[in-house]
């Protein structure tokens, strides 16, 4: 397999070094993650789920709307909504009116709230999850908790600062230039093979998955990652 050195190379003569740092997302320590509110993990997953397959910029500017309309998203209050509220959901004109991404903040709500209590936090719980292992965190994230599986739970964890590494095309695509076998970033054999592959590079440069993902996308000249 292809050092990460090379891939670090190709990167910073495509971008340049400012450029590049610039991309690096956020990865938040284990105390900073159990120090995040419960309602900051259900946001995050509320944001993924409603921005998937949809344009994200509209999320985004509705999103002041969003955090109203579901309570700040403190998992008690939204577990707590009666069926008039729930109605009121599918009429709110702050949101988009998906059903079935409303249905799934529900019952992730739910399960954020059932975690809390069990791990004293839902950050806690996360913090817990071993980076050496994040497709299997993964396979919780689509397990337990509702439409969380593909891209979106992911990004779920690049969004509140648990370190991972995503599987974007232009990630798998530095993959194979680097001689790991990936098809579509879909199948646990393409999940376990990029895991191998990460957990030697980060042992290779001492970098959280997140930032290598960043680089290796930016090595084929695009930044989705």
């Amino acid at each position: 397999m292809q050092p990460f050195s090379e891939i670090h190379a190709r990167a910073l003569d495509r971008h340049g070094d400012a450029a590049l740092d610039a991309r690096l997302p956020v990865v938040r320590t284990a105390a900073q993650l159990c120090a995040m509110p419960d309602d900051r993990f259900l946001a995050a997953m509320a944001r993924a789920v409603f921005q998937a397959g949809f344009v994200w910029r509209v999320i985004a500017s509705k999103w002041p709307g969003f955090e109203t309309a579901f309570l700040g998203f403190e998992p008690d209050a939204v577990c707590a909504m009666d069926e008039t509220a729930i109605d009121a959901l599918h009429h709110d004109t702050r949101i988009v009116r998906n059903g079935q991404k409303i249905v799934a903040t529900l019952r992730n709500a739910a399960w954020v709230q059932a975690v809390s209590a069990q791990q004293g936090g839902f950050g806690r719980w996360l913090s817990g999850c071993p980076e050496d292992d994040i497709v299997g965190l993964w396979a919780q994230l689509k397990l337990r908790g509702a439409r969380l599986g593909g891209d979106t739970g992911p990004r779920v964890l690049r969004a509140v600062g648990k370190d991972t590494f995503i599987l974007s095309s232009d990630v798998r695509a530095a993959l194979v230039d680097a001689g790991v076998p990936m098809g579509k970033g879909a199948s646990k054999r393409d999940h376990a093979a990029a895991q191998v592959a990460f957990n030697a590079w980060r042992a290779e440069t001492g970098l959280p998955l997140a930032h290598l993902s960043v680089i290796a996308a930016s090595s084929t000249g695009q930044v989705h990652a």
